[in-house]
């Protein structure tokens, strides 16, 4: 009799598997995939909303108060790679207006009269510091006009070094980053110019508001 009872004795391996099946584990699997779509649809319903860009080219933009979006300032010296640059900016899609001393200054006038009218009128002031750079007196004064203008740079004074050691840097823009002349520099003072005239937009919009 006891065999007959040991034979018909559930084996503890099923009585196992039987808990398993209503485990906790799995039930509270049960309850988060019965309550997924919900979270799902209400995650997915919140989307961030995409940043406006201004247009800096509209006929209202702020941008038309000066008359040039830069000023290149550099020695005579480098005027073959200025001429470059100046073509680039021009014919970007923003038809950047470059100020470029020896083709836009006025004959017969003083040439510090020119330097200081050509800070005031533009937005921004490339400064493409090389050993020339730093042998001219005049671009030492126009740099001086440029940082009495705007001495908290932001974002209006470029300084683009070429040939010129860091320990060279001038010590009046140490405390603006510099581009280094390469390759990609072109573009990278276009993407700062541009930059600095959507947030010139963006600051007078917000003011009217």
């Amino acid at each position: 009799g006891w065999i007959r009872r040991l034979l018909h004795k559930p084996k503890p391996s099923s009585l196992q598997n039987s808990h398993s099946s209503s485990s906790p584990s799995s039930s509270s699997s049960a309850r988060s995939s019965s309550s997924s779509p919900s979270t799902s649809v209400t995650t997915s319903s919140i989307r961030p909303s995409p940043v406006s860009v201004p247009d800096i080219s509209a006929s209202d933009s702020p941008r038309w108060a000066k008359s040039y979006d830069v000023c290149i300032c550099h020695s005579e010296g480098d005027l073959g790679l200025v001429e470059e640059l100046v073509s680039y900016l021009e014919a970007q899609p923003e038809s950047l207006r470059c100020f470029l001393q020896l083709r836009d200054a006025a004959p017969g006038s003083a040439v510090l009269t020119e330097l200081c009218d050509a800070v005031r009128s533009s937005h921004c002031w490339v400064m493409l510091i090389t050993p020339g750079f730093l042998r001219d007196p005049w671009c030492q004064y126009q740099m001086h006009q440029a940082l009495a203008e705007a001495p908290m740079a932001n974002g209006r004074t470029i300084p683009v070094l070429k040939d010129v050691d860091r320990k060279d840097y001038p010590k009046e823009l140490r405390n603006i980053y510099y581009i280094s002349m390469t390759e990609n520099s072109f573009r990278q003072i276009r993407d700062t110019i541009v930059r600095y005239l959507q947030e010139l937009c963006r600051s007078s919009t917000s003011r009217t508001e």
